[in-house]
């Protein structure tokens, strides 16, 4: 589900091209091993100074049986389209591919990045949702 995929079979290549530079540029500026929440909040400000819609924080239900069971926060839900994960840790964990692709399925979305800011480089897994069709 995590891809690297061609130019050809990209999933809104040229929004998801505006968010990878969007990332990358905070990764440059801020460098690695700082808290999640600085990333998120340099994010916020260049998805802004970019004109790039987007929703932080966005609180996501979660339901049994029309009965509510608890909540979770997305960190950034691009365009209606992306969702997006940060991270700041040494290693991407399981949990995380199983938390982005849950956000994934209950928000409809087709498209998941995990972008993870502590290593020298910013390191990142794409997740595609195929139960999302798009035109």
């Amino acid at each position: 589900m995590s891809g690297s995929a061609n130019k050809n079979n990209l999933v809104y290549p040229e929004l998801s091209y505006k968010l990878m530079g969007v990332l990358f540029k905070v990764h440059n500026k801020l460098g690695p091993k700082r808290q999640e929440k600085y990333y998120q909040r340099a994010i916020e400000l260049e998805l802004k100074k970019q004109g790039i819609s987007f929703k932080r924080e966005k609180l996501v239900p979660l339901e049994y049986d029309g009965e509510s069971m608890g909540r979770y926060f997305i960190d950034f839900v691009i365009e209606e389209k992306i969702a997006l994960e940060v991270k700041s840790v040494e290693f991407f964990k399981r949990d995380f591919t199983a938390q982005v692709l849950g956000y994934l399925d209950v928000e409809n979305l087709k498209l998941g990045i995990i972008a993870n800011f502590n290593g020298n480089r910013l390191c990142y897994k794409r997740f595609i949702n195929p139960k999302v069709k798009i035109d």
